[in-house]
């Protein structure tokens, strides 16, 4: 057990909590040193406080640029209090033990996030607060250190509990929390300094992110699992408001991610159902609820339980008909009252308002684990490119170009293989995930069979679609399968060395087909 509290550092950006514990500490005899803007709010509100720089003998200068870093500031916290050549040094210089430092750091995150220019995020590197945190943390055996406001109250309770002194335990967990804050400041920054110096992949890698929620498990029971907000700023499940449910899941973060990354793609009113990962329906629509009945009516089956996502506001009408069926989450720009209303009996389906759309184009990193590393890469931010090439003696008609267009986007967010089935401005069948390309489209063919069962169409909605595959069909028995499915038209980015064969078969059944020069694979 350390001895009690009787000298504080507090040198705070956020100043929330700061009054309470500045009266608390006082309360308790503890002398309550500070700087610039938290010396002013206690001293405001009645708390005796010493400047640090009385405390140093040495002016703040260059702006409060330098201000904390002084001997008499470090050697109080780095000192050991049982080395006699520590105690010695201390006395010969006039060091004092600070035995509490309560600091948070610049809004470095916050700065880039409100796009703010170079010079001002530049300013928002904080150097002594993170100097600070990481001295106090190394002599976590004598010293208390406060990065949180959320923790200001457990750490009064603890001190009320142990006379005035807090436990090694306590300060372990503390230490352990400060580093790991210093960390992911120190990691947004090089990730910032690396994007603005076009080196998107330097030498040493640094990825940090704030806890946003822990969760029962991840994928399965027996895993654990987090979620963690990163510096950036895109709209999506990162920003989103929880207006009503359950706690978010594992599963439904992925899930709600990849529904609100493709609905993002498109301008017009468009709906996105999807499940484990995959849609399972898109359409565009005259209106909200015309979007979401077009996408259902692709596979009703799968919706069952699924992720709904919107880019418009979710409006009352559109409410009304997702809360007849089973739904795990609803995510769009903004939720209307009308719409609240409306699912408001649903007490465990999750709604999210995200606050605006994700950008398709804006570059980023995505990454993934490996045994002992990591995967990084840029986003697949390409839309269909714009030298699209039509290989085929037969060109497609205007519809058939605007249904492989939209196809060609939804296939960017199905798993690999994927092949589409798209008709009318909906997806009629998804094939997803499968080994071979040909499969992908069997499947696909028989989505479009089993919508139009359940629509209680005598036909298959494959009949008089068209196709979009992620990548080349290496053979053309996939091409096809699409063909005889009923398809009239296919968009693919071409590369396969059997390119003229597939070409030709095309030309044999009749088939407009649209080469993109573009891949979009995503496992």
């Amino acid at each position: 057990m350390a001895e009690p509290i009787r000298r504080a550092l507090m040198s705070v950006s956020d100043k929330t909590g700061l009054v309470e514990l500045g009266h608390f500490l006082v309360g308790r005899g503890v002398e309550i040193l500070s700087t610039g803007g938290s010396a002013r709010t206690l001293a405001e509100a009645g708390i005796p406080v010493i400047e640090v720089a009385e405390h140093t003998g040495f002016p703040e200068m260059m702006d409060g640029r330098v201000k904390t870093l002084h001997p008499k500031i470090h050697g109080g916290l780095l000192a050991l209090r049982d080395d006699p050549n520590h105690a010695r040094a201390m006395e010969e210089h006039g060091i004092a033990p600070i035995d509490l430092l309560v600091v948070n750091l610049y809004p470095f995150e916050a700065t880039v996030a409100r796009g703010a220019d170079f010079a001002a995020c530049v300013e928002n590197i904080d150097i002594g607060g993170p100097a600070l945190i990481r001295a106090a943390s190394k002599n976590h055996a004598s010293v208390t250190v406060l990065v949180d406001p959320a923790d200001y109250e457990t750490a009064m309770a603890e001190m009320a509990a142990h006379d005035g002194a807090t436990t090694p335990g306590f300060r372990r967990r503390l230490a352990a929390k400060a580093y790991a804050r210093t960390g992911a400041y120190d990691a947004a920054i090089s990730i910032w300094f690396a994007e603005r110096v076009g080196d998107p992949f330097p030498p040493d890698m640094a990825l940090g992110g704030r806890l946003a929620q822990t969760m029962r498990y991840g994928e399965n029971p027996h895993q654990k699992a987090a979620f963690y907000r990163t510096g950036a700023a895109r709209p999506g499940v990162a920003t989103a408001e929880q207006v009503q449910g359950k706690d978010l899941s594992y599963n439904n973060l992925n899930d709600t991610d990849a529904a609100f990354e493709l609905v993002a793609e498109f301008e017009r009113e468009a709906c996105v159902i999807v499940k484990h990962a995959n849609p399972c329906g898109v359409a565009f629509g005259n209106d909200q609820l015309d979007a979401y009945r077009r996408a259902f009516s692709c596979d009703p089956e799968s919706a069952f339980g699924g992720i709904v996502a919107f880019n418009r506001p979710l409006d009352g009408p559109t409410a009304e008909e997702l809360a007849k069926i089973f739904l795990e989450v609803i995510i769009a720009p903004d939720v209307t009252d009308a719409a609240r209303s409306s699912l408001g009996a649903k007490k465990n389906l999750r709604v999210l308002r995200s606050g605006g759309l994700p950008d398709p184009r804006a570059p980023g990193l995505t990454f993934k684990s490996l045994s002992g590393g990591i995967l990084l890469q840029g986003r697949d931010d390409r839309l269909v490119a714009d030298d699209l090439r039509v290989v085929t003696k037969r060109h497609p008609t205007e519809a058939e170009m605007a249904d492989l267009l939209f196809g060609f986007t939804v296939c960017k967010h199905v798993k690999s293989n994927a092949i589409v089935y798209v008709r009318d401005g909906m997806t009629v069948g998804v094939g997803a995930g499968q080994m071979s390309r040909v499969n992908s489209s069997r499947i696909a063919a028989f989505k479009a069979q089993a919508a139009a069962e359940a629509a209680g169409d005598p036909e298959s909605w494959a009949r008089g679609s068209v196709v979009a595959s992620d990548a080349f069909f290496p053979f053309a028995d996939g091409l096809l399968s699409a063909a005889e499915a009923g398809a009239t038209a296919v968009i693919q980015p071409g590369g396969s060395i059997r390119d003229d064969e597939v070409i030709a078969a095309a030309d044999e059944t009749g088939l407009a087909m649209v080469f993109t020069g573009m891949r979009h694979f995503r496992h």
